[in-house]
């Protein structure tokens, strides 16, 4: 399948994508996104880190500057896969995330809900936690019991936070966020978040913030039971020479993200059991390695760097370097039921 990418030659082909990280401002955000970018410093406070967004850019070789949008557009399922649902449409959005107040309390509307007005698909997320504080929370779903209408009564009277369920986190947990779901941050911890491609996001809540409140087509969306909470894992499984280990953090209908860490050089595949391919969006949280597909340049990714690796490529290895922890996001190619999860 690697002879794809080489197919398009002509027209700029197909290689592992070092991306630039779209620094995004948020009033909730921080000047300093140590423990991922120690080196960055901003004039202003950065709330987010895009790293796979539709505008997101090419940092690396022929195809530097071009964005997602572009490329998926251009190369289709030769980029994104078997397994994606739009062949046009880069399928996931992956970000960090550095709560340093509390975020809006917020809803996304699920798949049914987002067709309804008019959008594509709907955003159900994820979030692996990297690094957390003591005592760091999310708000995540109503209270048991509390009703849609108790919330929107609560929102009037600017109280919204005491009928959320607030949950503890610590880092190496992955929380499932379904579509439908009211949930916020708090401050201290440094997500990693993996959604389907999707900016829509209902503001409820903020505090008195001088922002926008989406109430009409956000209570819409809510559901009061969804099917979010801190994903149950299996235990991790030794890989290549049986030094390195996998650890699936979430299968979910959108999404499959696992957590590798490298010791020795792995190979990987951009397929899964069901035979059906996707594009794989890596992200280095810890450590330093090189990514490498036959015939094409190797990438090196550090912490904080993502790289997007083409479906057609088939078969890449990761060499680390000493230790790479790294993050692995992809489509599944087959029907995959929403994962256990526990409050």
């Amino acid at each position: 399948s690697g002879l794809f990418c080489w197919r398009m030659f002509s027209m700029g082909n197909l290689y592992p994508l070092l991306m630039l990280p779209g620094f995004d401002p948020r009033p909730w955000g921080t000047q300093d996104l140590s423990p991922i970018y120690p080196n960055h410093r901003f004039e202003e406070k950065i709330g987010e880190a895009w790293l796979s967004g539709d505008d997101c850019k090419v940092a690396n070789g022929p195809l530097a500057g071009k964005t997602l949008a572009h490329l998926s557009q251009q190369h289709q399922r030769e980029l994104v896969g078997d397994a994606a649902r739009d062949p046009l449409r880069f399928p996931l959005l992956l970000k960090f995330l550095f709560p340093h107040e509390k975020l809006s309390v917020q809803v996304h509307p699920d798949d049914t809900q987002a067709v309804r007005v008019g959008q594509p698909w709907g955003k159900t997320e994820c979030w692996y936690v990297a690094h957390a504080k003591p005592g760091a929370q999310i708000g995540l779903g109503l209270k048991r019991g509390v009703t849609a209408a108790q919330l929107e009564e609560a929102i009037h009277q600017q109280r919204a936070e005491e009928v959320l369920n607030w949950v503890n986190v610590y880092a190496g947990d992955m929380i499932y966020v379904a579509g439908g779901t009211v949930h916020t941050l708090g401050p201290g911890s440094v997500i990693v978040e993996t959604q389907q491609q999707s900016d829509t996001t209902y503001r409820l809540y903020d505090y008195g913030r001088p922002r926008e409140l989406h109430l009409k087509d956000g209570m819409a969306a809510v559901k009061e039971n969804a099917r979010s909470g801190k994903v149950l894992r299996p235990a991790p499984v030794q890989i290549g020479g049986g030094k390195s280990r996998r650890s699936s953090l979430v299968a979910a209908p959108y999404f499959v993200v696992d957590m590798l860490e490298a010791k020795e050089p792995i190979e990987l595949p951009t397929r899964d059991d069901s035979g059906n391919s996707s594009v794989q969006i890596l992200v280095a949280v810890e450590g330093c390695g090189v990514i490498e597909a036959a015939g094409m340049d190797p990438v090196t990714m550090a912490k904080g760097d993502a790289v997007v690796v083409p479906a057609c490529i088939g078969e890449f290895g990761i060499r680390p370097q000493w230790t790479l922890e790294f993050l692995r996001a992809y489509v599944p190619g087959t029907v995959i039921p929403e994962p256990e999860t526990r409050m």
